[in-house]
């Protein structure tokens, strides 16, 4: 058969073939994937909290130091924060009313300090019980001083007036006694003993039965109550 023909049979093949698969889709429509075969999908893993985050074999956390009022550290805690076991920081300031409040001149007496501000609530609640267990204890040697912060006289006198205590306020105006006990929180208190170290720390918002405590670490041998 020539050449010619056979490609022409070829191709004639080829639409008939062509026409067929066209019929077929006009007819029946394209093929589709099975119903029950679903595209493939991504799976994710689930999270879970871990039931132990501070990684302790009790399985809870362990809570920070609190500097909350009226919420106490540790011994530890109490250390960091307030320098118990160490020696008090110096302590001279320009005394209300007059003269100078020396820590130092001081010594060989339990003292507790509070540095305070007039601005401060708890501090116009503690002042007054401050006062209470300075009488009670004077007999003991007990010296109770506030340091008031960045407040000039004329502020603190009408406001020391109206809590009716006497107790010696250092006017620390510049704030670095402040600074230099690390007395952030205001208010603040230190428990000083007769040999100038300090025994026990607390932040504001306190009570009686905090004070007393307090007082026992600087009052050997004395019965303290509330």
């Amino acid at each position: 058969m020539p050449t010619r023909a056979v490609v022409a049979l070829g191709l004639l093949a080829g639409l008939l073939v062509g026409f067929a698969a066209l019929a077929a889709v006009v007819a029946f429509g394209p093929v589709a994937r099975p119903a029950d075969t679903p595209p493939p999908s991504l799976v994710l893993p689930t999270l879970r909290p871990s039931a132990n985050p501070s990684g302790s074999g009790s399985g809870r956390g362990t809570p920070a130091a609190s500097g909350s009022a009226g919420q106490q550290p540790g011994a530890s805690g109490a250390a960091a924060l307030f320098g118990v076991g160490r020696p008090a920081p110096a302590l001279r300031l320009p005394q209300l009313g007059g003269g100078t409040l020396d820590l130092a001149a001081l010594r060989g007496k339990p003292v507790w300090v509070n540095f305070m501000a007039t601005w401060c609530p708890p501090c116009r609640d503690e002042l007054p019980l401050m006062s209470g267990f300075a009488a009670r204890y004077a007999n003991d040697g007990l010296v109770v001083v506030a340091v008031d912060v960045k407040e000039d006289e004329g502020t603190v006198a009408p406001f020391l007036a109206s809590v009716n205590t006497t107790l010696p306020v250092g006017l620390d105006g510049d704030g670095s006694a402040q600074a230099t006990w690390r007395a952030a929180a205001l208010p603040v208190h230190f428990w000083v003993d007769a040999d100038g170290i300090v025994r026990d720390g607390a932040f504001g918002g306190i009570g009686p039965d905090v004070m007393a405590k307090g007082l026992r670490t600087i009052l050997p041998g004395v019965k303290v109550t509330p």
